[in-house]
């Protein structure tokens, strides 16, 4: 008589309990599997174990943005550099044209100012003369009219030889034309009534007051003797001469409006003297 086992009716329900566990358990494992899985591939230090502990795939595609992202700004910066550079050389080639300009300007300044008051002092010179020559006209100066008496007139009593000759000379050119650059016989300037005189005793004084003024011995004015030379500015630079007649007195060609004339030492005392008789 075959014997059935006999499973106590309180066993029965734990045995479906354990199996219940076991699926749930399983279930449970599945999806936790899953879940490491898909945490894994999305972790960018996961490992592939089974490709030899390599870094996987998605670690090296993410990277790829980034490096992309910054070589524009690199070159960006790279360009905005090399411009800056660009525009401080120019800058500096500009400025540096600009010095050399300005220094070139004011060179050129400075010489045409050196011209213009060079042509003023010369030109004031001129005017002193000529206001001077004025001044003293209408006590000194001979007219035409008087010019035979006053070159009949005795030389002074000092004056002797060629003084003598010299001063005669001089008085016989009274009431002639001042024209620049004349030297007789009808018309003379400062200089080339006097070079015209002392030719007249074979002395041949240089043609201009400047170079007169260097002529024979410097004396003193106040020493000055009939028939020496008065110059009006420095030794080398005078810019006007005359001879010295005697009793305070000297002639000369004085401008273009009086001519020659004989005129007073204390209106206007001369500043050099030179003696060549």
């Amino acid at each position: 008589m075959s014997q059935t086992a006999h499973i106590p009716s309180h066993r029965k329900p734990r045995s479906r309990s354990r199996k219940t566990l076991a699926l749930r358990a399983g279930v449970a494992g599945g999806v936790l599997g899953t879940i490491a899985v898909t945490t894994g591939a999305a972790s960018p230090s996961s490992t592939d174990h089974s490709a030899g502990g390599q870094n996987t795939a998605p670690e090296t595609t993410a990277q790829l943005p980034t490096l992309t992202a910054e070589l524009p700004e690199t070159a960006q910066r790279t360009a905005d550099s090399l411009a800056m550079s660009a525009l401080r050389y120019e800058l500096d080639a500009a400025r540096d044209s600009a010095a050399d300009k300005a220094a070139e300007q004011a060179k050129d300044a400075k010489a045409e100012a050196d011209r213009k008051a060079e042509e003023a002092r010369r030109a004031e010179a001129q005017r002193k003369a000529d206001e001077r020559a004025s001044r003293t006209a209408e006590r000194t100066t001979l007219s035409a009219a008087d010019a035979p008496d006053a070159a009949s007139a005795p030389a002074p009593s000092n004056a002797t030889g060629s003084a003598a000759e010299v001063i005669s000379f001089l008085r016989a050119q009274l009431g002639k034309a001042y024209v620049s650059g004349a030297t007789g016989p009808s018309a003379y300037d400062c200089s080339g009534l006097t070079l015209a005189a002392f030719k007249q005793v074979g002395i041949d004084l240089p043609r201009v007051s400047q170079d007169q003024s260097t002529t024979g011995t410097q004396i003193p004015v106040s020493s000055a003797q009939p028939g020496d030379l008065l110059f009006w500015g420095g030794t080398g630079s005078a810019y006007h001469v005359a001879v010295y007649v005697g009793d305070g007195q000297y002639i000369d060609a004085a401008n273009p409006s009086k001519g020659v004339v004989q005129q007073a030492l204390s209106d206007y005392p001369p500043t050099t003297a030179t003696r060549v008789l």
